[in-house]
């Protein structure tokens, strides 16, 4: 998963090499999708282990959104507060926060995402949607440029064939309704979708 999300951040800085800011400017991203955003590793029995990865480590220059809509230091587990039924850990979020930091200064991360969900439950209209949205709003309040999406999902809508068939329509809907609402028309939106492995019904 890190050796992953290490290559997409450097196919991200691709992507919006093109675009100026200044050393001040907060690089804000979203992250959503499901618990392998929300951020599951080290969590056994519903008990978190409490070890960071090196990669995963705090940086004063890498701030997170809380579920009441502050700026904070981040710090693993970054949905801890949002992905409040289920026990988070370790996520891919502060991995690529950390590796983007390096070259544009100031990271600022907006976590969404709520383990078990379909993509039909991401809708425009739907409460996570919504969510998604305002927290995303919230986040420029102070300053800062959302410079793209982080979506990690598609397990849930595997066991469905009939989910399966209709997710790419789905997702193509939820990435014009975002950057219609955000107001960004070239918002990058990095997406992993994932297999269950499990067999379609």
């Amino acid at each position: 998963m890190f050796l992953f999300f290490l290559h997409v951040t450097f196919v991200f800085l691709l992507l919006t090499s093109h675009v100026s800011s200044t050393p001040t400017e907060k690089h804000i991203f979203i992250l959503a999708g499901q618990s392998n955003m929300a951020g599951r590793g080290g969590v056994r029995h519903s008990i978190w282990d409490g070890y960071v990865p090196p990669e995963c480590h705090p940086n004063p220059l890498i701030l997170r959104l809380n579920q009441k809509l502050q700026w904070e230091q981040a710090h693993e587990p970054l949905h801890a507060d949002i992905d409040v039924n289920k026990t988070c850990g370790v996520g891919p979020g502060m991995v690529f926060a950390n590796e983007v930091q390096a070259h544009v200064g100031l990271v600022g991360l907006v976590p969404c995402a709520v383990g078990g969900t379909k993509i039909t439950q991401w809708e425009r209209g739907a409460g996570l949607y919504m969510n998604m949205v305002n927290r995303a709003n919230a986040s420029m309040k102070e300053g800062g440029v959302i410079k793209g999406v982080l979506w990690y999902q598609g397990e849930s809508d595997t066991v469905k064939e009939a989910d399966a068939d209709s997710y790419k329509i789905n997702m193509e809907r939820l990435v014009r309704d975002l950057r219609l609402d955000l107001r960004i028309p070239t918002l990058p939106i990095i997406q992993v979708a994932i297999a269950s492995g499990g067999t379609l019904h």
